[in-house]
Order: C-alpha cells, then sequence, then structure tokens
C-alpha cells in the first residue's frame, strides 16, 4: 500500500513510460519517499488493485484506438483526478475519450522531452505539491526590469502566480511587510542577477530571508557577470549577449522557454526541502518534550503519541496557511478515518500580523482543524490540551 498512489494509462509508449517515471521516481526521493514502497505506480492491468484510501491520481495519453479505455472509465467514475495527455491540442478531440473531454488536457512540450511539468502536475493532483504555484521574481529596475515584466508575464500565462513588486502591492499597502509575506509563500525566488544586484539593500535582504526560508533560488546570471559567491549553491542560467534583446532585456523566446521549465524542477525540490525542514524540526521537538513520533500515515499526516498517550495526527504544510488549506486538511483527515481533530503545523516566521490575526481567527472559529506555528511547537505539545 502506498502512501500516494499514481497510475499511467493510454497510448503510453514504454519509452515514454519510462521517462515519466524516472522524474516522477527523482521528484519523490526529495521527500524521503520512493516507488514501490510510498509511492506506488500502476498500469491499466494493476490500477484496480489500488488502495482505495490512499491519494491516487492518473494520466491518459490519448491515441486513436482510445487505449486502456476501461482502466480509464472506471478511474474517472470513482471520481479520480485524470489529466488528458496529448501531442497537439488538435488531436483532443479525436485522441481522447468522450467521458475526458471536459477535462482540461495537457499538451506535451518539445523543450521537456523529461515530461517534468506532466509529473509535477500529477504530484500536484495527489497532494505532494501545493496546488499553488507561486514565484516571487527578484531584480533590480534599473537593470532588468524589462526581462522581469517578461518573467512575471510568461509564468503567469503558465499557470504560476508570480510576485513582482511594480504589479502586486497595491497603493496604501505597507510595502515591505506585504513583500516579505508573499516571498514567504513563495515556491522559488528568480534572481535576475545583474551586474549591480548586490549594491541594493533590498534584493540582499531577498536573497538572505529566501535561504533562511529554504526557498530555493533560480540565478538567471547576466552576461559577462561574475555571480555574488553568497548565491553559489543556486540553480543556475548563464546568459549569453545573444540572448538579450537589450541590456534589460526581454529575453529571446528560447532562453526564457528554458527558465520557465527550470522553474518547474526548482519549485518541486523547494517545496520537498521546506516540508522536510519543517518535519524535522516538529520531530527534534516532539522528542525534547518526550513525545514519540510514531510514523507517517495517509497524505503524509505524522502520528504523534503524547507524554499522557494521547494520538494526534499532525499535517506540516509549505508556505502561508490559508482557510483553504485548513478545509483541505480536514477533508484528508476525514477520509483517513482519523478520530483526532488534525492539527495544522506550520512556518510563522515572515507571515504578516494582519494574516496570523486571520488565521487565529479560523482557529477560534473553525473547530474542524487545530493551528500549531512550528516555532511554537515543542511547549505548545508539552502543554496540548484536547
Amino acid at each position: 500500500m502506498g502512501i500516494y498512489e499514481l497510475a499511467i494509462l493510454g497510448s503510453v509508449s514504454p519509452e515514454q513510460r519510462q521517462r515519466l517515471t524516472h522524474v516522477l521516481e527523482q521528484m519523490v526521493s526529495e521527500f524521503g519517499l520512493s516507488i514501490d514502497d510510498e509511492v506506488k505506480i500502476y498500469d491499466s492491468e494493476t490500477s484496480v488493485d489500488r488502495n482505495r484510501s490512499s491519494a491516487f491520481a492518473a494520466v491518459y495519453f490519448g491515441g486513436e484506438d482510445h487505449a486502456d479505455i476501461e482502466a480509464a472509465s472506471l478511474a474517472f467514475s470513482e471520481s479520480i483526478p485524470i489529466i488528458p495527455v496529448v501531442n497537439s491540442f488538435d488531436q483532443f478531440s479525436t485522441h481522447i475519450p468522450d467521458f475526458l473531454r471536459a477535462t482540461n488536457g495537457y499538451c506535451l512540450k518539445k523543450e521537456d522531452p523529461e515530461m517534468i511539468e506532466l509529473a509535477t502536475i500529477m504530484l500536484e493532483c495527489v497532494g505532494l505539491l501545493r496546488r499553488q504555484r507561486r514565484v516571487f521574481i527578484s531584480y533590480r529596475r534599473t537593470e532588468s526590469r524589462e526581462a522581469a515584466l517578461q518573467m512575471h508575464d510568461l509564468l503567469t500565462s503558465r499557470g504560476f502566480d508570480v510576485f513582482l513588486d511594480t504589479h502586486d502591492i497595491r497603493p496604501g499597502d505597507p510595502f515591505q511587510d506585504v513583500l516579505w509575506h508573499r516571498l514567504c509563500d513563495s515556491d522559488v525566488l528568480v534572481m535576475l542577477d545583474t551586474p549591480t544586484y548586490f549594491e541594493s539593500r533590498w534584493t540582499r535582504e531577498e536573497i538572505g530571508r529566501a535561504r533562511a526560508k529554504e526557498i530555493h533560488v533560480l540565478r538567471v546570471v547576466w552576461p559577462d557577470h561574475e555571480p555574488n559567491k553568497m548565491t553559489d549553491l543556486a540553480e543556475t542560467i548563464y546568459l549569453d549577449h545573444k540572448d538579450l534583446v537589450s541590456v534589460s532585456g526581454p529575453i529571446i523566446n528560447g532562453k526564457v522557454d528554458e527558465i520557465a521549465l527550470k522553474v518547474e524542477s526548482v519549485r518541486s525540490r523547494s517545496i520537498a526541502a521546506r516540508y522536510m525542514s519543517i518535519t524535522g524540526r516538529l520531530r527534534a521537538d516532539i522528542e525534547k518534550i518526550g513525545a514519540r513520533f510514531e510514523g507517517v500515515g495517509a497524505h503524509r499526516a505524522i502520528a504523534i503519541r503524547l507524554i499522557d498517550d494521547r494520538k494526534i495526527w499532525a499535517y506540516p504544510v509549505v508556505g502561508v496557511p490559508t482557510a483553504e488549506t485548513l478545509n483541505d486538511i480536514a477533508n484528508k483527515a476525514r477520509l483517513a478515518d482519523q478520530k483526532e481533530i488534525p492539527v495544522l503545523v506550520y512556518d510563522d516566521i515572515g507571515i504578516r500580523e494582519a494574516w496570523s490575526a486571520h488565521l487565529q481567527w479560523l482557529e477560534d472559529n473553525i473547530k474542524a482543524v487545530r493551528g500549531l506555528k512550528i516555532t511554537q511547537a515543542g511547549w505548545m505539545l508539552a502543554a496540548w490540551e484536547g
């Protein structure tokens, strides 16, 4: 039985199946999970044996023969998320079965032969990666404004929620509070590394805060520029003079597409690193107070045995929690038939005071889920009240 279960159905070639399985294996390993243990991948014949209590999603590769129609139809009848996949959207009405045509499909991309983007969508469907796809663009307006605007528009068109200071802070809002709050809720920081990037206090702080929150950085280095050693460990894409239309951008299409694809792969690693950090800190605090970390259950819920022998289920989340997050955790606890009220665990550093007050109001008035700040986990769990 897996914690997460996936199926690859339809007219998929052996090479496509192998590539997709390989990239899924790489992504889940960042969370300390492995294929065939915590994560199961089925085909049409084995998908009927899936565990009905595990998170499950499927992809259906379209084709003229409508292969694996029975397995896909069964999954559809059980309200399983199924992603229709085609080589061209012109094929959608002929290569995808009737019952899946109302579902938004995915078109394979030549620039993504490893199917990184498709694997990411699959992991979002089962809840391993969060569905919010948030990117923060860090740049100097005097040097890379055009490129920053271009990246904002391109990533937005690809389904990302992109933060750019000139677009996303409303007049009258406290500028730095909003900026730090949005950074805390981002999956990736895209750094446009121009010659004077580190001469600004604000861009230095953005990098420092991203590092402190374990948000991964994708560094896009301008031509003839020697990168600062502060970002040596960042994923890096180097630009040549021919990659820029002008000194401040925009970036030519082929190169900007490469950057957008790299954001996808960096994002999954960033979320995994932040998730593992929260769970590691939680486990350390549990052990300090004499409680026990009993293991991981459905939907990655952590079973904790308190010092008075009560058990609680903790759900670590990445980013800034919302009412939707609470609802999602309540549903997961219900599906897992957990009797105790689930506990949402999150990193509160950097979250705006107004939002923290909102979260407290939600907890006070919505009793289906309790909140726990990771910075307070030790002493709160030591005196936990049911």
